[in-house]
């Protein structure tokens, strides 16, 4: 038996995480893993978000220009698009985690995806596929209507597997065990949006720039070629990737807590939780032990030994559950109310992608006497924000924090979201304001409309939601990785990106109430005119100002009755809670 000491050597020479080389070994320490592998997994992001954003910004435009949709009916379709794309994951997620596993399902949906763009370019590049010949025209070919939906869905569906998974993969290449790197995890967080904002950049740059005055198909040929060749460099990294296997459902072991618990219902809690049920340490062949918490009391029912259960560790798991199994069915449950508070942030977001852009679309867009900023191109302007906030907060205010407040994440995954909210609630206020600004231009130069007024007037807007998503957007990340389960980590990124997806169909209904309401109200005028000229975005973008105000104040309730993820350790020294401070962890030795 190898002693202490040997130990401590053998976990500094090999990862014992669960973790295997790409032959299916432990993995070496030194070879494989954190920043030599994360750099290959952000550089297939770059490309994905370079992907999705040249097309996310510009869809309101395209459907609006080249396929003839009116205002409401171009935003709902945006919005249901991104709704579908950031729900796939919720399937992608899982598929991962159960069946496929992490690496397997970054390369089948990267596929996917570029089968997508390659029938978007296509359908914009051919003639015979075009929505128009060469004369402009009133009614698009159905032909390319079919095509390009066809094809904007796929990327959706490629978007299902790729983005739960490779978030995942990259912080899985971090040992929550081994101190140094799981500082360097709360790192790969912050400087995966560094790369992904990277990869915005240029999306709502140069690829717009490409859209707007070479060719939509160009730019999908520049699309398709920079996904094509990410996915060769994410493929020459696997040597150094540290694999996890699929370990079944991830739901069932929660169901089996459920019915556990209902089984033993009768049963009389007993004097000391320490008397629950749970494996030894020696014994656990995945994941890790969690301690126990008070929360959701009745749920521990499933952990009670009874009187005849003399061989616990012989039942079925369908009959008596570990302490661990119980905290993660908590885990999974105390998120509910977290992830339906994130919503009113997700509405904030959705719509930079439509009305903001919009907005450009109306305003003086030239620097100088002939170049004119393309429009979805001020959407880096929140990248940009983004950028600067995760940089200050990674290298400034982190290091200062954890000195103040003991925490090695600085401050509470909660906190950080909850600043990310108050951050949006400014820029929908700011946006507000602007627009009656730009409204109060049109009225005074009915001729000129808001083509006097220059497009940076919305560029506060845009840099605060970026700032707030450097905040928000980031802690939503960390939060849905961190505190789930360890079997479900790619499905947490899921429910992460679900926030999202929820949030634009939201966004959709709101929308349709705002109209009918507005436009059956006394005065009879939708804010929601037939252009903007004609609508009071002023008026929504304050009641969502609003709506955020009010649901951070249940946020903060939420959040500060929070118990987060209590993991047991090997040794008494690293013990580690999930809100990022160290000790009162009884130790697993």
């Amino acid at each position: 038996m190898k002693t202490e000491a040997e130990n401590r050597g053998d976990d500094q020479i090999l990862v014992h995480d669960s973790s295997v080389d790409h032959k299916r070994r432990l993995p070496l320490r030194a070879s494989t893993g954190v920043w030599k592998a994360s750099l290959f997994i952000i550089a297939i992001e770059f490309s994905e978000r370079l992907s999705y954003f040249g097309i996310a910004t510009s869809l309101v435009i395209y459907l609006t220009r080249v396929i003839r949709q009116d205002l409401k009916t171009a935003a709902r379709n945006v919005n249901y698009w991104t709704g579908v794309t950031t729900l796939m994951p919720l399937l992608g997620g899982f598929l991962a985690d159960a069946y496929l596993g992490r690496f397997s399902t970054v390369l089948v949906s990267t596929i996917v995806y570029l089968f997508g763009l390659s029938l978007l370019t296509l359908s914009t590049l051919v003639p015979s596929l075009k929505a128009c010949g060469s004369e402009p025209c009133d009614e698009p070919r159905k032909l390319h209507e079919v095509l390009f939906f066809t094809a904007i869905y796929l990327i959706s569906v490629g978007t299902g597997g790729h983005k739960p998974s490779l978030e995942s993969f990259g912080a899985d290449q971090f040992d929550d065990d081994h101190v140094e790197e799981r500082k360097q995890k709360m790192s790969f967080f912050n400087w995966w949006n560094s790369g992904l904002c990277a990869g915005v950049i240029f999306g709502v740059t140069l690829i717009v720039y490409v859209q707007e005055h070479v060719g939509w198909g160009m730019a999908g040929v520049i699309l398709t070629s920079v996904m094509a060749t990410s996915l060769a460099i994410f493929l020459v990294g696997r040597p150094v990737y540290r694999y996890r296997a699929p370990l079944g459902s991830p739901l069932t072991p929660l169901l089996q807590v459920l019915v556990a618990a209902f089984t033993r219902r009768n049963l009389p809690y007993p004097s000391d939780s320490a008397h629950l049920y749970e494996v030894q340490a020696t014994d656990k062949v995945h994941g890790r032990l969690l301690t126990h918490t008070n929360r959701l009391k009745f749920l521990d029912k499933a952990a009670i030994v009874g009187e005849t259960s003399n061989s616990a560790g012989k039942q079925s798991p369908w009959r008596l559950a570990t302490v661990t199994r119980v905290e993660e069915l908590k885990l999974v449950l105390n998120m509910i109310p977290i992830w339906i508070a994130s919503i009113p942030f997700g509405i904030c977001v959705a719509q930079t992608y439509t009305f903001f852009i919009k907005q450009c679309a109306t305003l003086d867009r030239k620097i100088g006497n002939t170049f004119i900023i393309p429009t979805s191109s001020m959407f880096c302007l929140a990248a940009v924000g983004m950028i600067i906030s995760v940089a200050i907060y990674d290298r400034l205010l982190v290091p200062i924090l954890r000195k103040t407040t003991g925490n090695e994440r600085g401050i509470t995954i909660l906190q950080r979201i909850g600043i990310g909210m108050i951050f949006s609630f400014m820029a929908m206020s700011v946006a507000g304001l602007v627009e009656r600004k730009r409204l109060g231009v049109v009225k005074g130069s009915p001729t000129k409309g808001s083509g006097a007024m220059s497009v940076f007037w919305l560029g506060p807007q845009f840099l605060i939601i970026g700032i707030a998503d450097g905040f928000a957007l980031v802690g939503l990340q960390e939060y849905f990785y961190d505190q789930v389960p360890d079997s479900m980590r790619s499905l947490g990124i899921a429910f992460y990106l679900s926030v999202n997806g929820a949030a634009n169909f939201v966004s959709s209904l709101l929308i349709t109430a705002v109209d009918r309401i507005t436009g059956n109200s006394s005065g009879g005028k939708s804010w929601f005119g037939d252009n903007l000229n004609t609508s009071r975005l002023d008026h929504f973008y304050w009641l969502i100002a609003g709506i955020v105000a009010v649901n951070l104040c249940f946020f903060v309730l939420f959040a500060r009755q929070y118990a987060y993820k209590s993991v047991q350790r090997t040794t008494v020294a690293d013990c580690f809670d999930g809100d990022g401070k160290a000790g009162g962890v009884t130790s697993a030795v």
